[in-house]
C-alpha cells in the first residue's frame, strides 16, 4: 500500500464518519431540543413554585399595610382621651412611615404599577393628615383633627384605600 493510498483511506474514513455523526445529529436533533425544552420547562415550574408563596405573602403584606393606614383604622388604633393634636399627628406619621418601612420590600414581589399605587396612598396619607393639621387651629385636639380627617374621608367618591385593595386583588389574579 502506498502512501497515497492511505491518505485516501484516510479521508473516506473520516468523511464517513462525519457523514455518520451528521446524519445521527438530524435524526436526534428534535429529541435533542425536545430534552432541553422540558428541563428548562420543569426548572421553571421550580422556579415559580419557589417564588409564587412569596409574591402571594407579599400582597398579603401589601394588603394589611393599605388597612392599617387607612385613617378610620390608624385613629382608631392611635387615639387617645384628651391627645393633642401634634401628639396625635406625629404618632399617625410615624405609624404610616414605620408601617411602610416595615413593607417597603415587598415591591420585589407585586407590579410596579401595583407598588407606585400603594406608593402614592401612603404619600396622600401623609398628606391628608398634615393639610388637616393645618386647616385646624393651633389650639384644636385630637378629637377635632379625627374629625377633620373622617369628614375628608366622608367626602371623596371613591376611597383610595378600597380602591388600592381592589388593585392588590387583581395583581394576586394576574398570578394564575
Amino acid at each position: 500500500m502506498n502512501t497515497q493510498q492511505i491518505i485516501t483511506d484516510i479521508v473516506t474514513l473520516f468523511t464517513g464518519i462525519f457523514l455518520s455523526l451528521l446524519a445521527i445529529y438530524y435524526v436526534l436533533k428534535n429529541d435533542i431540543q425536545r430534552f432541553f425544552n422540558l428541563k428548562t420547562i420543569e426548572l421553571d415550574k421550580e422556579s415559580r413554585a419557589h417564588i409564587l408563596p412569596l409574591r402571594l405573602q407579599a400582597h398579603e403584606r401589601l394588603i394589611i399595610f393599605v388597612d392599617r393606614i387607612n385613617p378610620a383604622n390608624l385613629l382608631v388604633r392611635l387615639h387617645q382621651q384628651g391627645i393633642g393634636i401634634s401628639t396625635l399627628q406625629a404618632g399617625i406619621l410615624n405609624e404610616v412611615r414605620s408601617e411602610y418601612q416595615h413593607n417597603i420590600t415587598q415591591q420585589l414581589y407585586v407590579g410596579s404599577v401595583t407598588w407606585n399605587v400603594v406608593r402614592k396612598l401612603k404619600d396622600d396619607t401623609i398628606a391628608m393628615i398634615n393639610n388637616a393639621v393645618q386647616g385646624l387651629p393651633a389650639d384644636a385636639n385630637g378629637i377635632e383633627l379625627s374629625k377633620a380627617i373622617l369628614q375628608h374621608m366622608a367626602s371623596i367618591d371613591e376611597n383610595p384605600y378600597d380602591l388600592t385593595i381592589e388593585l392588590i386583588k387583581k395583581d394576586i389574579e394576574k398570578l394564575f
